[in-house]
């Protein structure tokens, strides 16, 4: 099971045609959607078959949503994005799923990514992806009772039901000298939980498989029942380490939606805020994979470093993890009137630091041995499990939707790309190391070029009965948002895709045949979130 083959690419003008030609040779409607992007409308039956075709042209599942669309067509609806790795261009294909019969084909044999949304669009929706081939619940725990699909619109909140311990069905592997390690879900300092079970033969890891879902918060949802100017607020909530990437891949979408401009400055203080949190969230993993080889003084510098960035976060925008200031339009608050050209200067000096800092520790045959050939992620099984963001370009990967998507202001930037080809845990902490000097560079280019001009646009009303992605390359991967309105131009599904749930399954590869002890730092070089995407 695996990702389609990528053949080499055509432009993107020629690419799109050949996906138009391919939709409508099976029996698809085509039309251009508000984001720009290609959008289809296609009957189940001929999914598959599609999916083949736009394999041949690299392009793969990249999301799968579902949407309680009854109340105005009598059926659900699905919506597949297919797309190159690099996610440009994209097509979106809904697919109705008649209410009698809520069973669909599944691609899961097909793409990997796609056998994970259908499992989390049978737990939250109850639809049926025939043929999937691990049909165990993914979302929700083994308590919610069977017939909860938390996400049909004409289910009730429920507080009747507890946890009694029913096991979840871990696969198990026996033999003469294999024993499991349960790690979690409760774990030492303040993550969030997450099950981690190992098989074992001595030290060896011979198999893990995780089991998240401890915090499940019903965010989806959530977007469905709040008034709407609060929603943005919640995106940025969404994985408190991703503030700006939730935000503005959500605000995106809705300007999409309702044909909003956003100002060119605007556009470039956007910049400056998604790389000054790629660039805090980089200098403290590193900090952390270097602490867990035991060199303290790496950590101790890289925490100090990360400390200061916070606080240029709160003089910038007025709080350390940089909330307040993605709105719809636009920024807003105290980055409006901020000095960006000095806190471009403040960066400079930061990252400069911070590479020494990086060199001491790299330059220390302890961190090197610890770090080099552990947790090997390789190219093969990279693109088989369409591994996305950080560890697919630490894995040879050359993918970033901020130069590949040409997204506006980063195409005028010419942003370069960090690719390793290693695939360990030293591959994906240069690829943090590279970043963050390229994040220096962008935030001093956008500063640059941002002093005059309005911050925001009036968002104005959304579109009825429409749908649009947006697309962000945040510090761990792309996040996507898929947004549907009703025929009031209301809020009626918002998709989150966090690079997490795409990326968990890898570590389960990287650590075969390491050592127990080599987890946690296989795991902090991943560094994925316990609640993106309400895992």
């Amino acid at each position: 099971m695996g990702g389609f083959d990528s053949p080499p690419m055509k432009s993107d003008v020629r690419l799109r045609d050949d996906v138009e030609q391919r939709i409508r040779a099976a029996g698809g409607s085509i039309s251009t959607g508000p984001d720009g992007r290609l959008q289809a409308r296609i009957r189940d039956a001929g999914i598959r078959p599609l999916a083949d075709r736009l394999g041949t042209l690299g392009l793969e599942v990249q999301l799968v949503a579902a949407a309680d669309t009854r109340e105005t067509s009598g059926d659900f609806t699905l919506a597949y994005v297919f797309a190159p790795p690099t996610l440009a261009p994209a097509v979106t294909l809904l697919v109705p799923i008649a209410a009698e019969q809520p069973e669909f084909p599944s691609l899961a044999t097909r793409s990997f990514a796609a056998s994970r949304f259908e499992r989390e669009i049978r737990d939250l929706f109850g639809l049926l992806p025939s043929e999937h081939p691990d049909p165990r619940r993914l979302a929700l725990h083994q308590f919610w009772p069977e017939d909860y699909h938390p996400l049909r619109r004409d289910t009730p909140a429920r507080s009747d039901f507890v946890d009694r311990g029913q096991p979840f069905p871990f696969r198990r592997v026996e033999g003469e000298g294999v024993f499991e390690i349960t790690v979690g879900p409760v774990h030492a300092g303040i993550i969030e939980p997450g099950h981690f079970r190992f098989s074992v033969e001595g030290e060896s890891i011979l198999r893990l498989e995780t089991r998240l879902g401890f915090v499940h918060k019903g965010t989806e949802k959530l977007f469905e029942t709040l008034p709407f100017e609060r929603t943005w607020a919640l995106a940025e909530r969404v994985s408190g380490d991703t503030t700006v990437g939730h935000a503005l891949a959500y605000c995106e979408a809705l300007e999409a939606l309702a044909g909003c401009r956003v100002p060119p400055r605007a556009a470039r203080l956007r910049v400056v805020l998604l790389e000054l949190e790629r660039l805090w969230n980089h200098v403290g993993d590193v900090g952390m994979i270097v602490n867990d080889t035991g060199f303290a003084f790496g950590h101790a510098h890289c925490f100090r470093l990360r400390e200061e960035l916070f606080r240029l976060n709160e003089r910038v925008t007025g709080h350390r993890l940089l909330r307040g200031a993605v709105v719809p339009g636009g920024v807003a608050g105290p980055i409006v009137k901020a000095d960006v050209t000095r806190a471009a200067r403040q960066v400079e000096r930061l990252v400069g630091e911070f590479l020494d800092v990086a060199r001491l520790c790299l330059d220390n045959s302890m961190v090197l041995e610890r770090l080099q050939g552990t947790g090997r992620l390789t190219t093969k099984t990279a693109r088989e499990m369409q591994v996305v963001g950080l560890p697919a370009r630490a894995s040879g990967i050359d993918v970033d939707t901020r130069r590949d998507a040409g997204l506006a202001p980063y195409a005028e930037f010419d942003v370069r790309a960090a690719v390793h080809h290693e695939g360990d845990v030293w591959a994906r902490t240069m690829v943090r190391i590279d970043e963050a000097r390229e994040s220096a560079r962008l935030i001093a280019l956008a500063a640059t070029k941002s002093p005059h001009g309005p911050a925001a646009s009036a968002l104005g009303t959304l579109a009825p009965n429409a749908h649009a992605l947006g697309i962000v390359e945040a510090w761990r991967g792309p996040v996507v948002y898929w947004v549907l309105t009703d025929a009031a131009g209301r809020l009626t599904r918002v998709k989150v895709s966090d690079p997490s749930f795409r990326n968990w399954p890898a570590l389960e590869y990287a650590v075969l045949g390491n050592i127990v002890p080599d987890f946690p730092l296989c795991n902090k070089s991943f560094n994925l979130s316990y609640s993106g995407a309400d895992l």
